[in-house]
């Protein structure tokens, strides 16, 4: 009688373990490739903004 709820019990322990760690592992590999997004978009940024910078310079010139 308690033999099977306490297989019943580790069984389910296992299994939701198994789960949490596999979407942990999933939202790992995620979010890089976000970031990688934001950094891309921070270096065009950062290029226009030399451009402008040096535009301005010359302008000044």
């Amino acid at each position: 009688m308690y033999g099977d709820f306490i297989q019943s019990t580790i069984d389910f322990l296992l299994i939701a373990l198994c789960i949490f760690f596999m979407i942990k592992l999933i939202n790992k590999f995620k979010k890089p490739a976000k970031n990688v997004k934001e950094e891309v978009n921070k270096s065009a940024t950062e290029e226009l903004l030399v451009e402008i910078r040096d535009l301005l310079k010359n302008k000044k010139k």
